[in-house]
């Protein structure tokens, strides 16, 4: 039996996150994973360990990488802040004034705004996307742009699980002229250093972890359905209703045309064309190193080194609450966002401090800011848990972290 390692330096200080980041690789429950952590842009922690690769023989090292899911949404959005700072766009445009395809079906009035904070009406694909289609961005956001919302546009939230990102996308592409991938690349990626890219090269796939996804819920989902609702405590029908709804379906399940849908979602993270695509809501790779080196660069000011990301007010505009749920696809939670970040998510370690802002992924990653107490924190894996156990080790750090300040 290969033993796990685990690499890397912890300042005595948060020597607390170094033992519990050990322990979760050591016993098992993350197969690999890397921890970094920043306070007013001094690096505190950097660790890894484990395999990157399902068989668990290949170690994971200083330079893997993996997917981070929904933590791209946060990079995603600061590409549209920059454009927001600059004046190139503005929160209470129409979205048809850089997209005039989308002005169809009841879908009109919807405002950049919108875009931003899941209120779209938007968060699923009315007709599942061929299986192969991820690095075929105008076949997406052009079924996207004739297609109807879901609800009316502004007067509900929503969580835009895989269409945030090319939704807010096509609307930096058109104003810009480059991809998102490409744009975070040249903006940000080059500039500050950060090891993280929307859309990779094949010559990066060596450095990639491998998913280790749970599938898709269906047995719970028909397991809610065969159980009286009465008999469920209120907090365990509130889920099982989410699970069962529509609305997640269309925003977790019913993405791509397959005869199992089941198999797509532990497959297609590993997929070469998931790999190779731009799919700015999900499909981000990069190190803890350089997603905590983000989030420290916004919580400190937005620049660095003589250069900047966003500026201060920038920041502080899109870290105040836009909107909160009950959120229909997110268990009628009470998830709460800025422009693109969240500000409060339940479960996970976003909202233990009302001072934190970033973004959780599906597969138990999270990457977070804190402009008070100047930190970016980043946990990166290739374990997708359970529900209840999705975000264990990152809540475990966080705490330990706040404990430690």
């Amino acid at each position: 039996m290969t033993v796990a390692k685990v690499e890397g330096f912890c300042d005595p200080k948060f020597s607390k996150l170094g033992d519990i980041f050990s322990k979760s690789i050591k016993s098992g429950f993350d197969d690999g994973a890397a921890l970094s952590l920043e306070i007013e842009n001094e690096v505190v922690i950097d660790m890894w360990g484990g395999f990157k690769d399902i068989e668990h023989t290949e170690d994971w090292t200083e330079d893997t990488i993996a997917n981070v899911f929904s933590v791209t949404k946060a990079m995603t959005a600061t590409c549209a802040l920059k454009l927001l700072e600059e004046k190139k766009i503005n929160l209470g445009d129409r979205v048809t004034r850089y997209w005039p395809e989308y002005d169809c079906k009841s879908k009109g009035d919807t405002s950049i705004k919108d875009f931003f904070t899941h209120r779209a009406g938007m968060f699923g694909f009315q007709e599942p996307l061929p299986y192969e289609c991820w690095e075929d961005w105008d076949l997406i956001v052009n079924q996207l742009a004739k297609q109807e919302p879901f609800h009316v546009p502004g007067t509900a939230q929503g969580y835009h699980a895989m269409t945030f990102g090319f939704l807010l996308g096509e609307i930096i592409k058109r104003v810009d002229g480059r991809s998102v991938g490409t744009f975070f690349k040249e903006e940000i990626a080059d500039v500050f250093d950060i090891d993280f890219k929307i859309g990779l090269d094949e010559s990066e796939f060596e450095r990639c972890a491998e998913m280790v996804m749970q599938s898709a819920p269906i047995n719970v989902i028909n397991f809610f359905r065969r159980i009286p609702r009465w008999l469920l405590p209120s907090r365990i029908r509130a889920i099982g209703d989410t699970l069962s709804s529509a609305e997640y379906r269309k925003a977790f399940i019913e993405i791509v045309q397959d005869d199992q849908n089941l198999r797509s979602v532990t497959d297609f993270p590993n997929s070469p064309q998931w790999r190779k695509g731009e799919i700015p809501a999900a499909n981000g790779h990069g190190t803890a190193r350089g997603v905590a080196k983000f989030f420290g660069i916004l919580s400190n000011g937005g620049a660095r080194d003589g250069k900047k990301i966003l500026d201060q007010e920038t920041i502080d505009l899109a870290t105040t609450e836009f909107t909160a749920g009950p959120d229909k696809v997110l268990l009628q939670a009470s998830y709460k966002f800025g422009l693109g970040y969240m500000l409060d998510a339940p479960f996970s370690p976003i909202g233990y401090k009302n001072t934190m802002f970033g973004h959780t992924g599906i597969g138990g990653a999270a990457g977070f800011g804190d402009k008070v107490n100047k930190i970016g924190f980043a946990f990166v894996n290739n374990r997708q848990h359970s529900l209840g156990k999705l975000y264990k080790s990152a809540n475990d750090l966080t705490k330990a972290l706040y404990k430690a300040l």
